[in-house]
């Protein structure tokens, strides 16, 4: 019976732990590259140690191998052996040593902090502040300067053990901030590491040119996407840590070009349809968000062609449609309601909104067609068709009214709904290129609706012209500093502006704390947001040449737009392996290209 009993409760155990849900993600341990500052520095000793690799273990009388530089022998050095000699910091009533330290990228996770012995033997107060610039970790919560706990605790007073390891964080971030407390106290710190949180994913899709600032820019725009891919897809690392699903449709775009399926997509494009029952709108009330959660879902099924998964939201997606089509005015204007919103820089431009939200329901529409199809349900096809055709009539009503208010063509809002109507085929794309998107170069842009300008600039056949934004515009943000892409940019904010991974000199602007509009004012701004991920899927799509015309990749187009590139090589996922490409531009100005395509993938050149 004992037997039984026992073997009974194995198995029950079994279950319980095979119940619960495994994290994805994996941690990793990340040394700091540099220490950036000091405070009273005179009582702070052997601060580099913390540079050294650690191991995550806290030791009882360790010794190490230091190279000596004093031997008495001109050129020669020679390795020593001597108790440990931790970094230590030492306070008074007068001196509060601190140190900032660099984890060289944006990171998503926390810290691992591993104490040595100190003769107290009493834990030591410090207080932890992370930051995705050197200003943001050096702030306070004051009010003032946009630092803040929301979302992910990024300021915090911790106790450290004596001799041990403590660990904590869940934040975006690349620099450490620590501080010690306690009047009268020694902290010895073995190791200060970052513990990074992130799905371990290949990345199978990639691109390579002869100009290394885009190639940067297309590894940084993939880079914020896979660390923003955490159980769910969010918006940001650090804030807001949400699945905001209009976000999500530039990030979807650089997923498919870069990693291939990944459950985070549907199980984020679940989790909105399962928390918003028809008729609430997604994000709180955001309709044009739901919008965006139909383009999403269309994207996901070019791509990847699982019509069993998109069948599973059959019923949400019909209801939907029918429901967007309620909003649509005897006149062909549409007539959303809820929270009319299209990025933050237009937020304030009603007649750009309404000319925006009409190019989304004429895009939503036509996907509404394509789903019907799919799901052979020929009314709703009719009625999606007849809906459209309603929206085109009424769209340039809309669009006049939006140029009659319109101030200029690169000011906020302007290049969005040019951007929005050109790919939707109701302006001119040629046209909307020359009077909106290409006046000023990057002045008007912004991170999230930019890649939409750049693919209405590829509509028009502005291949260069887009290159040349890329490099200004994405390309500042790097030359600051970034190795993830913003919440948002602006183009004005650069002159006078020192880098985010140093101390502002005085006299110099702070482009993380001085700047930033709406709910991002000063350090609340995201410094790694995955909607600015655009050039990424871009230079995929029309530089590599990579068009996806079958469900699940079955047959794609490879049409190579190199501007002024010499060659470009690259790879792009597919469910059926990843097809790799090369194109080199000839003296005589052909362009030479090299495809391999898994057999299941058609390729049409």
């Amino acid at each position: 019976m004992k037997v039984q009993l026992t073997i009974i409760f194995s198995l029950l155990s079994a279950c319980v732990i095979y119940a619960q849900e495994r994290d994805p993600r994996v941690r990793t341990y990340i040394t700091p590259t540099r220490i950036v500052w000091q405070q009273d520095s005179d009582h702070i000793t052997n601060c580099k140690f913390l540079l050294n690799q650690g191991d995550g273990q806290a030791y009882w009388g360790a010794y190490y191998d230091y190279e000596s530089i004093n031997t008495g022998l001109q050129g020669k050095k020679e390795k020593m052996t001597k108790a440990a000699a931790y970094c230590q910091l030492s306070s008074t009533d007068g001196a509060r040593p601190a140190i900032l330290l660099d984890f060289g990228k944006e990171l998503h996770g926390g810290v691992q902090l591993v104490t040595g012995a100190w003769p107290s033997h009493k834990p030591v107060r410090i207080r932890l502040r992370y930051g995705e610039s050197v200003s943001e970790a050096m702030s306070d919560i004051d009010g003032k300067g946009g630092a803040t706990n929301d979302h992910a605790i990024r300021d915090q007073e911790l106790i450290l053990p004596w001799l041990g390891v403590y660990e904590t964080g869940n934040s975006g971030f690349r620099f450490v901030r620590i501080d010690l407390l306690d009047t009268d106290a020694i902290l010895e710190l073995k190791e200060v590491r970052a513990i990074s949180i992130m799905r371990d994913i290949p990345y199978r899709g990639s691109f390579k040119c002869n100009d290394e600032k885009l190639n940067t820019i297309w590894r940084t725009g993939a880079y914020t996407v896979h660390l923003n891919m955490q159980n769910h897809l969010w918006d940001g690392i650090k804030r807001d840590r949400l699945v905001w699903i209009g976000d999500s449709y530039p990030e979807v775009m650089t997923v498919n070009c870069v990693f291939g399926y990944n459950e985070v997509v549907p199980k984020s494009l679940d989790l909105m349809r399962d928390i918003t029952p028809l008729p609430h709108w997604m994000n709180a009330g955001f309709s044009s968000y739901s919008i965006w959660w139909l383009l999403c879902h269309y994207e996901w099924y070019r791509y990847h062609g699982n019509k069993a998964y998109l069948e599973q939201s059959r019923d949400y997606i019909i209801a939907l449609l029918r429901q967007l089509m309620t909003q649509i005015a005897p006149d062909g204007q549409e007539c959303l309601d809820g929270t009319r919103f299209l990025d933050w820089p237009s937020n304030s431009n009603k007649d750009a909104i309404a000319a925006g939200l009409q190019a989304l329901m004429v895009w939503g529409m036509r996907v509404g067609v394509e789903f019907a199809e799919l799901f052979k349900d020929r009314q709703l096809s009719n009625d999606c068709k007849a809906a459209e055709k309603k929206l085109v009539k009424a769209a340039s009503r809309v669009y006049k009214k939006f140029l009659a208010s319109c101030p200029a063509p690169d000011a906020p809002g302007s290049k969005q709904v040019a951007a929005l109507m050109a790919i939707t085929g109701l302006i001119d794309a040629p046209k909307a290129d020359k009077e909106f998107l290409s006046i000023n170069g990057a002045q008007g842009f912004s991170t999230f609706y930019g890649y939409y300008m750049l693919e209405a600039m590829a509509a028009a056949g502005n291949f260069q012209g887009a290159l040349d934004v890329i490099r200004e515009y994405w390309g500042a943000m790097i030359d600051l500093g970034a190795t993830s892409f913003w919440e948002d940019f602006d183009i004005n904010w650069i002159p006078n502006a020192a880098p985010i991974d140093e101390l502002v000199p005085e006299g110099k602007k702070d482009i993380h704390g001085d700047c930033g509009a709406y709910c991002y004012v000063g350090f609340r701004h995201s410094l790694c947001h995955g909607w600015a991920s655009g050039p990424t899927s871009w230079l995929s799509r029309h530089i590599l040449g990579v068009e996806v015309l079958e469900p699940g990749c079955r047959q794609v187009r490879i049409t190579p737009h190199l501007g002024d590139l010499q060659w470009v090589k690259g790879t792009f996922p597919t469910p059926y392996g990843e097809i790799q490409i090369y194109h080199e531009r000839q003296a005589n100005g052909n362009v030479i290209s090299e495809v391999k395509a898994p057999k299941e993938v058609s390729v049409i050149k």
